[in-house]
């Protein structure tokens, strides 16, 4: 059977909300696997049901699809290899027992029967002599009939690897370029919890190599993790993956991203009006050197992004503003009638009448002030005007307009915008005098439009009173002398 060259993974614990980091190791995978020809997989690591938080994946298949980032392998989708499935870690134990009794017999590993309290114990006392904190294989050192005696004695245990302290190996790092771990540096890790369960770094490791995964691309914060799974690998017998332990991303103050900073779940940014597409393209230019072009779709990103000049950094900044921007951008230039699509829930939450307003009416509407919001949040208040008369006195005017304009603005408006029965006609007629009168024409359109709106800026003059109607833009008009 033919088989990519390619595999890279996204491999998710259901134990929370998505997340921006998560979002770009998945983008990342993605665009790698896209770029090569590549199978990218979607795994989910589900073996902690104690704090599975999302029975099912469901959230996470969700935001993925909404993301766009679609995956060849995974839940919901058959095995590419009888060898590859299932996509759950849940499912996967006796490929775990069957790859413990492979290094059993290997004499890789061994039974740790020391207690939580025991190894704590242990631990605090070498932070008190000022020594590395470290597994001091006391149970490595049992006899076998000292082993085979707690074993009948039902005395708990957990596996350990069994790392040869005198070896080093050497990882190529698409970011840090070549690594070596030195064994000796590192303690005989856990395979196994007490109740037999395996940990996130065997599975994790005998997943990649059943799935046969070439590229492993994931967080900074996984790389203390890599020595131990290199280690498993190399008792395998299996050739090592290349990787890249992506940068963390960080607050605008360099700090680690947490639950206070705004964008750091993936809902905080959807709630709030941000497209998926522009969350994706930021994620995928930041930290990763310049670009001609930084508004991109997915397929540009797949074309632009290279892998192979990836600057090495330990950290990279996450910039709101910067993300609001390519946000704007991606508004501005979306097709209409899916801009509506994505609009209508933001707008019917303020005002419920919209549900009952088709897209003839409510797309121009859209598309006059969609240069002017940055997220789709801010949508109903640059809509508001449309729906509830502005409340502008001669107070409001005067803070905009020269008091030896004012009143020959209003004596201008008056004439013209009371008789109206042509928008053109009307127009053509207030750019004339005011011409003829020398009356600044900017101000003369930001007079009205205040009057209109609420607000001296924004959008054009004609598209304005087409919007609301002549009806409509009269009586607003002639709301100016009732309200003093």
């Amino acid at each position: 059977m033919s088989k990519p060259t390619i595999r890279t993974r996204f491999a998710p614990s259901p134990t929370g909300l998505m997340h921006l980091g998560n979002v770009r190791a998945a983008l990342m995978n993605y665009l790698f696997a896209q770029q090569t020809d590549g199978s990218f997989i979607v795994r989910i690591e589900d073996t902690d049901q104690t704090r599975n938080f999302d029975p099912g994946a469901k959230q996470i298949l969700t935001d993925l699809a909404w993301l766009q980032l679609s995956f060849d392998e995974g839940p919901g989708k058959p095995a590419a290899h009888k060898d590859y499935g299932s996509y759950f870690q849940s499912e996967r134990t006796a490929l775990y027992n069957e790859k413990l009794q492979f290094l059993q017999k290997n004499e890789s590993i061994y039974r740790c029967f020391c207690t939580q309290e025991e190894l704590e114990k242990k631990r605090l006392r070498q932070i008190a002599l000022k020594q590395p904190p470290r597994y001091d294989r006391a149970c490595l050192k049992l006899s076998p009939s000292e082993i085979a005696a707690k074993v009948a004695a039902q005395t708990p245990f957990i596996w350990r690897m069994k790392l040869n302290q005198q070896q080093s190996v050497t990882i190529t790092d698409l970011g840090h370029g070549p690594t070596t771990f030195d064994f000796n540096n590192f303690s005989d890790f856990p395979l196994t919890r007490q109740d037999g369960s395996v940990t996130f770094m065997f599975a994790n490791c005998v997943d990649d190599i059943a799935m046969e995964i070439t590229h492993i691309f994931r967080g900074n914060d996984h790389l203390s993790n890599t020595a131990g799974q290199v280690a498993l690998y190399m008792a395998f017998e299996i050739p090592l993956p290349v990787y890249w332990h992506l940068p963390m991303i960080c607050n605008i103050e360099g700090k680690k991203l947490s639950k206070r900073d705004f964008g750091f779940s993936l809902n905080d940014l959807r709630n709030s009006g941000f497209l998926p597409e522009a969350i994706c393209n930021y994620l995928a230019i930041i930290g990763g050197g310049s670009f001609i072009n930084e508004i991109m779709t997915q397929k540009e990103l797949i074309q632009s992004v290279h892998f192979d000049t990836i600057h090495s950094s330990s950290f990279i900044r996450y910039d709101v503003e910067k993300l609001r921007w390519i946000n704007h951008k991606w508004i501005a230039q979306y097709p209409h009638e899916e801009l509506t699509a994505l609009a209508r829930p933001f707008l019917e939450k303020q005002f419920p009448a919209i549900a009952n307003m088709d897209d003839a009416t409510l797309t121009p509407l859209i598309q006059t002030i969609k240069t002017d919001i940055h997220t789709l949040d801010e949508i109903d208040n640059e809509i508001a005007f449309y729906f509830t008369p502005p409340t502008v006195t001669h107070a409001d005017l005067e803070a905009i307009i020269p008091n030896e304009h004012l009143t020959k603005i209003l004596a201008l408006l008056k004439q013209n915008i009371e008789p109206m029965t042509d928008i053109t006609l009307c127009l053509n007629n207030l750019k004339a005098a005011a011409k003829e009168q020398q009356l600044p024409m900017k101000l003369l359109f930001s007079a009205l439009r205040l009057i209109l709106t609420g607000k001296p800026n924004g959008i054009g003059i004609q598209e304005l009173i087409q919007m609301l109607g002549i009806k409509e833009t009269k009586k607003r008009f002639n709301l100016l002398t009732s309200n003093g």
